[in-house]
Order: structure tokens, then sequence, then C-alpha cells
């Protein structure tokens, strides 16, 4: 028998993990500054621009999406590259519900493909296909669904050697679960609250996982390297992007500002001039635009020494590699 006079609980609020994952340039890390509502990852139209797994905290009245941005799956070429794409899948495993973002305003490409294909054979109980930009025309919708039926017919018909102790005779016919898709686009918002509720429709019940007040726990020092690295990525050229690395060496914090030592690393001298520019224009182009959006990030005056050095064949020295965030040392 209830007591009338109890008040009504309120419903139990959510939380889950979410990984997401796809190629590269597919909007990944726009679709989660959408749905955190801050930047909280660095976005440009140079490939491998999401270097790091970055956590952005979405704070819900149904309760906490985490959500895991990271590097985007490419054809890797170099130390970096193969690691970057390790990364990606890495952060792919042990998440409550994986979230896979497709570039819908162009054909399905291999590393799509790759995606569904490993969603078809892990099959992943709470899994969500992203359609993004479809704002643009053409938007192909239906080659990415028809494609996924094809793989999932293809994994289900495939022949599975028995696992250790599984009898040899023939087992069950495989039923490839069907993900949620949804239709977004992440510049213009559209279709971000059908993501946010298909999210929290497979979101548990649970406590949060990180305090309300915060969008991130990604390190400061990662933080601002990437905004720093993100203005370069605007200014430069195409063959100059994927050998930078900058490193966050020293914050010096004052009263009413912070002092920054950054380093900017090349591999080659004449990519040092380059990302200097005649008369030092582009670094002061890039410390004027970074600063004021790095005050406000962190509420404090920062304040950037901007510094370019030549070490040949960076991206294999696993000194750099760790201060940069990219083997997991600590900030």
């Amino acid at each position: 028998m209830t007591d009338k006079n109890q008040e009504p609980q309120e419903p139990l609020r959510k939380a889950a993990v979410v990984g997401v994952v796809g190629r590269t340039n597919a909007g990944k890390s726009t679709i989660v500054n959408r749905l955190v509502g801050e930047k909280v990852s660095i976005v440009s139209p140079v490939e491998q621009t999401t270097r790091n797994t970055i956590r952005g905290i979405v704070e819900d009245p149904r309760g906490q999406l985490v959500l895991l941005d990271t590097p985007g799956l490419h054809k890797a070429v170099g130390p970096l590259g193969k690691l970057l794409n390790g990364m990606a899948r890495a952060s792919a495993a042990g998440v409550d519900i994986l979230l896979v973002v497709f570039d819908a305003a162009r054909e399905p490409q291999l590393e799509d493909e790759g995606w569904m294909r490993r969603v078809a054979k892990e099959m992943p109980a709470k899994c969500v296909f992203a359609l993004n930009k479809c704002d643009r025309s053409p938007f192909y919708e239906t080659m990415f669904r028809d494609l996924w039926k094809q793989v999932a017919a293809e994994t289900a018909a495939a022949p599975r050697k028995p696992r250790k102790g599984e009898a040899e005779a023939p087992v069950a016919p495989v039923v490839i679960p069907e993900p949620t898709w949804v239709n977004v686009s992440a510049i213009r918002a559209h279709g971000a609250d059908d993501l946010m509720d298909a999210l929290f429709g497979f979101a548990e019940p649970g406590p949060a996982l990180f305090p309300e007040d915060i969008v991130t726990d990604y390190p400061r020092k990662l933080a601002i390297a990437d905004v720093i690295r993100e203005k370069l990525l605007q200014r430069l050229r195409d063959e100059v992007p994927h050998e930078v690395g900058v490193v966050v060496a020293n914050i010096q914090e004052r009263k009413s500002s912070w002092l920054c030592d950054v380093t900017v690393y090349v591999n080659r001298q004449s990519q040092k001039g380059m990302v200097i520019g005649p008369g030092a224009r582009t670094l002061k182009e890039v410390r004027h635009s970074a600063e004021p959006e790095l005050s406000d990030m962190f509420g404090v005056r920062v304040n950037l020494e901007l510094w370019v050095k030549v070490v040949p064949n960076w991206m294999s020295n696993n000194r750099l590699l760790a201060e940069m965030g990219y083997l997991g040392a600590e900030q």
C-alpha cells in the first residue's frame, strides 16, 4: 500500500561513456562540440586534426554523457599515423555506446566500410550510426544504408570457426543487430536533439562520472597546444600541417595572467620558414588568434611565447610524442 502523501520520486539519472569514431574529417569533433555546447575539440578541414582522445562531458536533465572524441581512421603514413589509428581503434573498445560518424556528403569510403565491418563483426549492443552533413546535396544516405546491408549480410553468412570448447556442429545463423540511424548536420545543429535522444535511449541509470560544472577533463597543456595547432592548420600549406607538433613546455601562473612557453616542432628547415612566415607574420597571426580564445577558455589572460624548432623525424621521437600526449604520458 502506497502513502498518498509521499512525494513522487524523480526518475533516475543516466550515465554513459560514448566512443565517437569514424573516418578522419567526418565531423566527429564538430558533433562533440555541438552536443557539449562548448568547444572542447579543435576543428579544421585538414585531416588528422584530432590527435588525442578528448573527453567532452554533456550535462542534461536526463543525465550525463562522456563523449570520447578520437583521432579519425585514415591511411596511416609513418609511426605517428599508425599510432593515431591504434588510438582510434582502442577507443572503440570498452565504451557503453559506440557512435560511428560518417561524412554522408561523400560516397562511402574504404574507412567507412571498415568501421561498418568492425561493427558487424563485434556486434556492440548499443551502436548509433550518425550520417553527418545532411544539409548538403547530394546526401548519400541510401548508399550508406545499402553498404551496411551488404556488410551485415556478408558477415552473417561468413563461416565462423568454433570457439574453444565449442562443438564442430553447425551453429545457429548469426543475426547482426541493426544500429540506430540518425541524420545530423553538426554545423547547423540539424538532428542534434535526435542524436541526444538516441544516446540517452541507450544510457543506463547510474551516477555521474564527472562533476556537473566541467565540460572536459583534457589536460590544459594539451588543450593549449591543440588550439595553437588549430590556428597553424588554418594558415599553413597542405604539405606542412601533418608534420607540425606543438608542446607547451611551461605555464607561469601569475595573479591576472598566464605566460605559456610553447615550442612548435617541424621536420625540415624549409618548414620552419613557412611556420614563422615573412617578417614572422604567420606566427604573430597565430598568437593573436589563439590568445583571446585561450583567455576565454580558462578565464584568465593567456600570453604565448612561440618558438619554432627543427627536429628531423620528430614523429618517431617517443619523448616528444609523450609530451604531446600521444603515448599516454601524464601532463
